[in-house]
Parts: C-alpha cells; sequence; structure tokens
C-alpha cells in the first residue's frame, strides 16, 4: 500500500515538473532526487491526524503555526542544489526533519537549524528513531546560519525571508548553491537560486512563486 502511494507521489511530482519547466528550467526530477525522495518515510515525519494524507502532495500543519512542505517543492529545491556524495549542507528551518532526511540521501553530512525548540527536540529525535547519522540539528536563530561548519556547499531555506541574509551569503561556499523563498509573509514570495562562483560573485536567479510560512527570527542586517 505505501509503495504505491510513494509511486504515486512520484508521478504526481514528476507531472509537476513538466508543468513548471519554463519558470524552473528543469523539466525532469533527477534520479538521485527521485530516489531520495522513495526512501524517506514520509509517514514518520507528520502528526498522526495527518497520518492518511503523508503521500499527498501538498503541505500538512505540523504544529506552532508551521508546515511540512509539499513534496514537491521538497524535490525542487533539492534538485536546484545540485549536490555531491561528499557536500556539507546547511538547512534553516528544520521543521518535521522531512527536508533534512532527504538532503541526507544525497551528501555527506547536514546541520539543520530549527528556531523553534520544541521542534527541534522532536526532529532530532526522529532522526535518531531513524538512523539518520549525518544530520545534526540545534535550536537557534536561523538568521545567523551555523558558522561553526562553514562553509557549506549547498545552503537551503524552508521559510520566507523578505531578504537574503548576509550571514548566510558568508557561509556559502565559492562553488555553491543556496535556495531561499524570499518576499512578504503571506504575500508573493519567489523561490530564489544563489549561486556563488570560485572569486565569489553572486548571482541569483528567480525560480518560481512559492508559498511558505515566515522566516523566523529575521533582522534587518
Amino acid at each position: 500500500m505505501i509503495k504505491k502511494k510513494v509511486q504515486r507521489l512520484l508521478d504526481e511530482i514528476e507531472n509537476e515538473y513538466i508543468y513548471t519547466r519554463r519558470m524552473t528550467g528543469k523539466g525532469k526530477l533527477d534520479p538521485r532526487v527521485k530516489s531520495a525522495i522513495s526512501s524517506v518515510p514520509r509517514e514518520k515525519f507528520v502528526a498522526m491526524d495527518y497520518i492518511d494524507n503523508a503521500y499527498d502532495n501538498g503541505p500538512l500543519p505540523i504544529g506552532h503555526g508551521q508546515t511540512i512542505s509539499q513534496p514537491y517543492i521538497v524535490a525542487l529545491m533539492t534538485d536546484l542544489l545540485e549536490l555531491d556524495a561528499d557536500d556539507i549542507v546547511l538547512e534553516i528551518g528544520t521543521g518535521s526533519g522531512y527536508q533534512a532526511a532527504v538532503l541526507a540521501q544525497l551528501c555527506k553530512q547536514v546541520y539543520t537549524v530549527e528556531y523553534i525548540a520544541e521542534l527541534a527536540e522532536i526532529a532530532k529525535s526522529r532522526f535518531k528513531k531513524l538512523a539518520y547519522e549525518n544530520i545534526k540539528v540545534k535550536t537557534g536563530n536561523g538568521f545567523d546560519g551555523w558558522p561553526e561548519h562553514a562553509p557549506y556547499d549547498g545552503i537551503i531555506v524552508t521559510a520566507a525571508a523578505t531578504h537574503i541574509p548576509d550571514p548566510l551569503l558568508k557561509q556559502l561556499k565559492p562553488g555553491g548553491r543556496m535556495v531561499i523563498p524570499v518576499g512578504q509573509p503571506y504575500f508573493h514570495q519567489e523561490l530564489m537560486l544563489v549561486e556563488k562562483d570560485e572569486n565569489g560573485e553572486l548571482a541569483v536567479r528567480d525560480i518560481l512563486g512559492v508559498a511558505f510560512v515566515p522566516f523566523q527570527g529575521e533582522r534587518d542586517a
């Protein structure tokens, strides 16, 4: 039954890739990302009240005004990072832990920061139960990143900021990529891809209109 639900979800993600290809530049899901989505048991990352909807292609509440993201968006953001097996990734906004679990299938190490302490502890417990040994969680303000482990090959932000935090730009390795939704809470937001070249120069590209919960703890500088 679960296998059928997973396959249906993958088919829906593939169809959405085709539908949005002119905006995203991606008409096909990377097979490695597809495998990662397949291998992570999404039902372990949702509340019991929503267990029957775990493999729907939509966001679900996780408490504290937060959500587990739509699987298509998880796949797309992961895909845009273009990760290699030896990469080190920073995630801002652990939430349920689902996005970090997907990333962990594709890279060497994931460091993830969660603003809400209770969500961080729940995610930490899930990772331990599911034996995700290459994910480290801390409670903190994601605006500051996690400088102790910088620079990062990839940075992914799972909440909408009004601007791209400068500390995160500084912690992105030359040659690295950042995916972040930017815009006003509950209004228009744009998923952005930030690329830093080997000389440290930045290129920013709008990818797709999105709707994320607000970035917690954001500052002007």
